[in-house]
């Protein structure tokens, strides 16, 4: 077969080119564009004042709060465990490894209501741990702490998720080379592995942060739906919206929007920033190779 026989083998046509161009972008349109402008079009409905006096309502401010606050709890507890699973796994070997790896990827495999319920039947009034708790005074079901549990619960694989195959294609040589150059754990920690996963690490947080502030199901069965108290900014929006305010739920869905418009820029900016990492890494062996 002739190269330009072969070219043409796996060539698209003009027409098909531009036929998948439009399917695409109209897809990226109507689903996802078009819904988004008409989030703020109908927070503007009514001007940006009722917008304004929308965002300032007690409840609305509450539901904010609560939801970054919900947000700046769990981030920390996913990077932990990300970051330990995600070492355990890419740098050794023992048994049950391929159990951890399948419970990591549990709440992927989960109804986030069926979540909710499973958190509800343990920390309940009537669940295992309800008696002890109602007699020790501690609330957990229907307050932040069941919420936090929830999302903390929901969010728990994207950290590890990006890590995993990063560090097992980074290998364990240069922690290694630091050991044996009389490094301590924690300093081969932040002055080899840290600076390697960064990247990895900040886009798993990225990704677990916008699942935090967006996550509905498991938060609306254990909030209790107490105004002002456990309502996150989803929650709101619900609640809102079924009471035919339209202008407030609207305008407060119009905070989540900004939020995930933030949340994929800095997604944009990090993919950007790991993929020229990887062109300079796998740069460097050919320059090095080419060298006299």
């Amino acid at each position: 077969m002739s190269a330009a026989a072969g070219r043409r083998a796996t060539t698209e046509p003009t027409w098909l080119r531009h036929v998948l161009l439009a399917v695409g972008l109209g897809f990226l349109f109507f689903f996802l564009l078009l819904p988004l402008l008409a989030v703020f079009a109908e927070a503007f409905a009514a001007g940006g004042r009722a917008y304004l006096e929308a965002l300032q309502d007690r409840d609305a401010r509450s539901a904010i709060a609560l939801t970054l606050l919900v947000a700046l709890l769990v981030l920390p507890l996913n990077i932990g465990f990300g970051v330990a699973a995600a070492w355990a796994i890419a740098k050794f070997e023992f048994r049950g490894k391929s159990l951890l790896i399948t419970l990591i990827d549990l709440p992927f495999a989960v109804s986030p209501v069926v979540v909710g319920l499973v958190f509800l039947l343990i920390f309940g009034a009537q669940g295992l741990f309800g008696p002890w708790l109602a007699a020790n005074d501690i609330k957990v079901v229907f307050a932040l702490p069941a919420i936090v549990l929830v999302t903390m619960f929901i969010t728990l694989p994207f950290v590890a998720r990006e890590l995993i195959p990063l560090m097992q294609a980074q290998g364990k040589e240069e922690e290694e080379a630091a050991i044996s150059l009389g490094a301590t754990g924690w300093q081969m920690f932040r002055r080899v592995t840290l600076p390697n996963i960064r990247w990895g690490l900040l886009y798993g947080v990225i990704l677990a942060n916008a699942r935090a502030m967006g996550e509905f199901g498991a938060v609306s069965v254990v909030s209790g739906h107490i105004r002002g108290e456990t309502n996150t900014l989803p929650l709101h929006v619900e609640i809102l919206y079924n009471e035919y305010n339209a202008v407030g739920a609207f305008a407060s869905a119009s905070v989540l929007a900004l939020l995930a418009l933030v949340t994929l820029v800095a997604k944009t900016v990090v993919e950007w920033r790991m993929r020229r990492e990887m062109r300079m890494l796998s740069s460097a062996p050919a320059a090095e190779n080419a060298a006299p």
